[in-house]
């Protein structure tokens, strides 16, 4: 059996140690051994980049943000996806995950950051959306930690209350979609994008083509007319992140 070979390494901002491996020519990153994203289980990160190509507008030009770049999957299908007018941002928190995609991921799909449509943010996706303009994004596709749960770090777990969600719809355009990939399905999650003004639905994902079952969920979230909704601030008191019902090891593992 070919063992696994350590490529590179790096810390997380809050200390935790992010490891790229290398096995029999697939590749994954583990944050403190336990493994985050893996090349050969990415038909769910596909799918969350085609689900935000489709939202975009067909014949005009326009603007995503996806937040979080791993090992490319979604950007990956998003460029594949969308029209030539659509243009991508990608906001990455840790440089060394962009170093390692421009260098010992470049076959992966390290290639695509050189893609004029792309823009690399060296910043969480939290600050992006905080220091976007009103109205900027056409889709805003998030596939951070575990969906509605951090694991990485623990300032993504903002994005996903009500006042996280209402910034994500500030930055949308009128009749724009917010994606998040989730580690399952969370009721507690779809209320609170109903209270932050966003009309959802659940997409089952695989983790891998040919899985029997699929084990994680797409939330596709479009912008209501109605946003603002009334009385934001008693809403989120209403409605904190909960803890998760399945395991953080369930993350990006094959079955």
């Amino acid at each position: 059996m070919k063992p696994n070979r350590i490529l590179a390494e790096t810390l997380t901002p809050d200390g935790g140690r992010l490891v790229l491996y290398e096995h029999d020519r697939a590749f994954c990153i583990r944050l403190n051994g336990q493994q985050l994203m893996h090349s050969s289980v990415s038909a769910s990160e596909l799918l969350l980049g085609e689900l935000a190509a489709e939202q975009l507008p067909l014949h005009s030009e326009s603007l995503c943000l996806l937040g979080g770049l791993g090992l490319g999957f979604t950007l990956k299908s998003f460029l594949k996806k969308a029209g030539p007018g659509a243009k991508v941002q990608v906001a990455e928190l840790i440089p060394a995950i962009v170093d390692w995609n421009r260098t010992l991921l470049l076959q992966v799909n390290g290639a695509l950051l050189e893609d004029p449509r792309v823009d690399i943010l060296l910043q969480d996706a939290s600050t992006a959306i905080v220091n976007a303009a009103p109205e900027q994004y056409d889709a805003i596709a998030l596939d951070l930690d575990n969906g509605p749960i951090a694991m990485v770090q623990k300032q993504n777990s903002r994005l996903y209350g009500v006042k996280g969600l209402q910034r994500i719809a500030r930055a949308l355009k009128p009749g724009g979609h917010a994606l998040f990939w989730s580690a399952g399905t969370a009721p507690a999650f779809a209320e609170r994008l109903a209270q932050a003004g966003f009309q959802s639905k659940v997409i089952p994902a695989p983790l891998y083509a040919g899985a029997k079952r699929c084990a994680v969920s797409i939330y596709v979230a479009e912008k209501s007319d109605s946003f603002p909704p009334p009385h934001p601030a008693k809403a989120e008191s209403r409605s904190r992140p909960q803890q998760p019902a399945w395991p953080r090891k369930h993350r990006r593992t094959l079955k």
